[in-house]
């Protein structure tokens, strides 16, 4: 992230715009962009204050309150799909998640989901391994 502007800069930038010139001239004068200083300029105006956001630090996550409930569900029915689970979330606790968040919290937390234990999708009963050829047969049928 880029570093914010020092104090001294921002004074200098508001006192010059109070005293009546542009935001624009500031800009050209201090060798800032226009956005910079009309963003400034706002955030003056509506709090008073010229100090730049805190940046950094670690962004908690919404779902972090609601692990009982997220694990409960989980134990309770264990091929629950990440869409079901964030309906029954809005539905008990009011709570709206993408399905994708929960899914990225539950990897976070620890947690996967496989398929099976080689890491292999599952097919399904009725199909059968290996391509087909040109007249139908599979290739191991073919070796025989």
């Amino acid at each position: 992230m880029p570093k914010a502007y020092s104090l001294d800069l921002r004074e200098r930038v508001a006192r010059f715009v109070e005293g009546g010139h542009s935001r624009h001239a500031a800009a050209a004068l201090f060798g800032v962009s226009a956005s910079f200083v009309v963003k400034l300029m706002k955030a003056y105006h509506t709090t008073g204050r010229l100090e730049p956001k805190p940046g950094g630090g670690r962004r908690h996550a919404k779902l972090d309150p609601h692990r009982v409930f997220l694990l409960a569900r989980l134990a309770e029915k264990h091929d629950i799909t990440m869409p079901e689970l964030a309906a029954e979330l809005a539905a008990a606790t009011g709570v709206k998640a993408a399905p994708a968040s929960i899914s990225r919290w539950f990897i976070r937390n620890g947690y996967r989901f496989k398929k099976n234990a080689s890491g292999e999708r599952t097919r399904s009963a009725r199909r059968q391994r290996g391509a087909r050829g040109v007249d139908g047969q599979t290739a191991t049928a073919d070796a025989a």
